[in-house]
């Protein structure tokens, strides 16, 4: 018990000291000189604090740069992922869009296969669109380079119609903005006959 006791009155003889800033020759610094002492040191403090604000902002900085950048990954993974799928299933889709398309042949067909296959076609279609993975597949329509190829232009009088979808050939297919293939299309060309 005696060693703790010790330990406490030298912790109270520390406590008691008061440290006070002197000269050289052991003198009392001037209230100026303390006072010049203190405001460079707290230049310092500020200096200090200014370059851990400086380094905490560009490290926050840095962590949101970092979590855009890894959602911006995310995302482009995953539309990389649905088009692969998309890429995958596109000669089974090609396979009904053409049984489809003869429409002579496919009336003949027996009334509830067709219906069958209709449906799991319309199922297929479905879980692409809540994927956010859509047809290109519209006529009459302004023909986009980023989302239809071009494949024969058909000549019309109707300024209007000029440059406009006319039918499809192959459907294309997109997922947001990304154009997995695009659809293979007629356009009209408009052609003045008054001037030939």
């Amino acid at each position: 018990m005696k060693k703790e006791d010790e330990e406490k009155k030298e912790e109270e003889i520390i406590d008691d000291i008061s440290i006070v800033e002197s000269t050289e020759d052991g003198l009392e610094l001037p209230d100026k000189d303390k006072n010049k002492k203190l405001r460079e040191e707290i230049k310092r403090l500020q200096k200090e604090k200014n370059e851990y604000l400086l380094g905490w902002q560009r490290a926050k900085a840095d962590y949101i740069n970092l979590q855009r950048e890894l959602e911006a990954v995310r995302l482009n993974s995953s539309l990389i992922t649905k088009e692969k799928v998309v890429e995958n299933i596109l000669p089974a889709l090609d396979s009904f869009e053409m049984a489809f398309s003869n429409q002579d042949f496919w009336q003949r067909v027996d009334k509830s296969w067709r219906q069958g296959i209709e449906s799991i076609y319309d199922q297929i279609i479905s879980g692409l669109n809540k994927s956010d993975i859509e047809k290109i597949d519209q006529v009459d329509i302004l023909f986009d380079p980023n989302i239809h190829q071009s494949i024969e232009k058909i000549k019309t009088d109707d300024k209007g119609k000029d440059h406009f979808v006319e039918s499809i050939l192959q459907v294309g297919y997109k997922v947001g903005n990304r154009t997995i293939r695009p659809a293979k299309v007629r356009i009209f060309e408009f052609e003045n006959k008054n001037h030939s």
